[in-house]
């Protein structure tokens, strides 16, 4: 082991919309960080836009198997690199509801309060919306939050034949909206509004991920070092203090370590709580973070349902992501619980296709996306203990039984319904699998007692006083909305806390 002669004030372990986020916010306000990336920077190509490359050969994604349940392998939905998962996300940066923060009864379980509300949080939100450029109009959505600050941008506004779909939608009472993206869409501006932002990284670097919103404006500031290709393996713990002393980094060959005054985790909620489960000793043989025993626990990642809507007329559309509504997000007259989100997914290609319609032929299946109509539902899933990552041997598994489906299930009988109604004859659709790993959230979970959370509301943890975690596994619920822009706003609120309460500088709204 090498110890190395670098003195961070803060190591930030992962480069995502929190990591990212994080390093950004306390570069800015003069705290010096490292920031440690399992991998290395996407390259911008032509096979960035390849349905092949992507979603088949899957280039860009780890060459890694995980375990599910029952012991089976499967090759999860994660990515190691600069910007973490947002390089990849469909770039949707939606607040999640007031309510969402509270007790929410649900038809099969109650979903969990958080440790503040969302007024608390409000403030932030608007950093991070502009901060990331977030476009939209939240004022046609009613059931958005109050809020103190617009958004950046206006809507992108929605190509022809999605417009038609929103006027059909409001004919039948509902409110659709605009979807609000972070793309960098406006008058120098590098989007190009192609056809290929969910699900791929950009070509052009007009997605507004954490890569190119946070983690190169931080370089900028001379007050970051950011390593590539490196990997957290463990934490070291003062047995005395039981702050954590040091971490342990496989980099360039090496296992280095490295110390600094404030340790932060933001590998997400799969590798963040493993990496804590990793650090056991003998004065915390459960794990690090651990007394309360829920690491790793709690487990969420949505419950998700795709849709392919295909009519007679074809459907030109290129960029998709354009359109969502709330009608039936807290439930109906006929059903009182709450049920979810619909949004347009990126325009599906050949290749891409939900349910049995990847079984057809090749020239079957250009012709019906061409015709489709692509949406996604999203509904809360609940945080059960049961519901857990854990390692078997070496190997990563994921112990996730489906939970709350009632609500979804019928989110998704009333948009079919819909669907059809307002001129798409044939309806396919997918519920994505259990194993799918790309919402994960709630293994380090924070809340008001260190009994039952290991995390405090400012994501520090109860057993060790200079470690911080910063994904989404400190979400206590999971929402049913996108929570790339709760992991940045509380990213953003974290590091103006950690910045004031360990090095005695205040941001400049506060100081103001």
């Amino acid at each position: 082991m090498s110890d190395v002669n670098l003195r961070p004030d803060v190591i930030v372990i992962g480069s995502g919309a929190g990591g990212g986020t994080l390093t950004k916010t306390l570069a800015d306000l003069g705290v010096s960080v490292l920031l440690v990336e399992r991998g290395g920077p996407v390259p911008r190509e032509f096979e960035n836009w390849q349905v092949d490359t992507v979603f088949n050969k899957k280039k860009y994604s780890p060459f890694e198997t995980w375990l599910d349940r029952g012991g089976n392998t499967f090759r999860p939905s994660a990515w190691y690199n600069v910007g973490g998962s947002t390089k990849f996300f469909g770039t949707v940066m939606t607040r999640l509801r007031a309510r969402d923060f509270e007790e929410v009864e649900h038809a099969e379980g109650t979903s969990p309060a958080w440790p503040f509300r969302y007024d608390e949080l409000e403030p932030f939100y608007g950093k991070a919306e502009f901060l990331f450029g977030v476009h939209g109009d939240p004022a046609l959505d009613p059931s958005e939050p109050f809020r103190t600050t617009a958004l950046p941008y206006g809507p992108v506004g929605s190509e022809p034949f999605v417009a038609r779909v929103t006027e059909k939608l409001k004919a039948r009472g509902l409110h659709p909206f605009p979807l609000p993206v972070a793309v960098d869409l406006h008058p120098g501006g590098k989007c190009i509004r192609c056809g290929t932002c969910d699900g791929f990284p950009c070509a052009t670097g007009g997605k507004n991920d954490a890569e190119t919103r946070c983690v190169e404006p931080a370089l900028k500031t001379g007050r970051v070092t950011l390593w590539t290709k490196a990997q957290a393996t463990r934490l070291i713990m003062d047995t005395e203090t039981r702050r954590i002393h040091a971490v342990e980094i496989e980099h360039e060959g090496m296992i280095k370590s490295v110390s600094a005054k404030v340790i932060v985790l933001s590998a997400g909620a799969v590798n963040s709580a493993l990496l804590l489960l990793r650090s056991a000793n003998g004065a915390m043989p459960n794990g690090l973070a651990n007394s309360s025993g829920v690491v790793g626990k709690n487990y969420m990642t949505h419950n998700l349902t795709t849709f392919m809507a295909v009519s007679s007329e074809k459907n030109p559309t290129r960029f998709q992501k354009t359109l969502a509504f709330n009608d039936y997000y807290d439930g109906d007259e006929e059903f009182r619980f709450p049920m979810g989100n619909v949004q347009t997914l990126g325009k599906l290609q050949a290749g891409m296709l939900v349910a049995g319609a990847k079984y057809l032929p090749q020239f079957i299946g250009r012709e019906l996306t061409k015709r489709s109509l692509d949406l996604l539902v999203t509904s809360e899933d609940l945080p059960h203990a049961a519901n857990k990552v854990s390692l078997n041997g070496s190997t990563v598994q994921i112990s996730v039984t489906a939970n709350n489906m009632t609500g979804h299930k019928r989110l998704n009988k009333k948009l079919t319904k819909l669907l059809r109604e307002i001129g798409f004859p044939l309806v396919l659709s997918k519920t994505l699998p259990v194993n799918f790993t790309a919402a994960q959230c709630g293994t380090i979970r924070m809340g008001s007692s260190p009994q039952t959370a290991a995390l405090d509301g400012h994501c520090r943890s109860y057993d060790h006083s200079n470690l911080f975690v910063v994904d989404a596994s400190f979400f206590p619920s999971s929402g049913a909305v996108n929570p790339a822009l709760t992991i940045a706003a509380q990213s953003i609120r974290v590091g103006e806390h950690i910045a004031k309460s360990e090095f005695g500088i205040r941001s400049a709204s506060e100081a103001a």
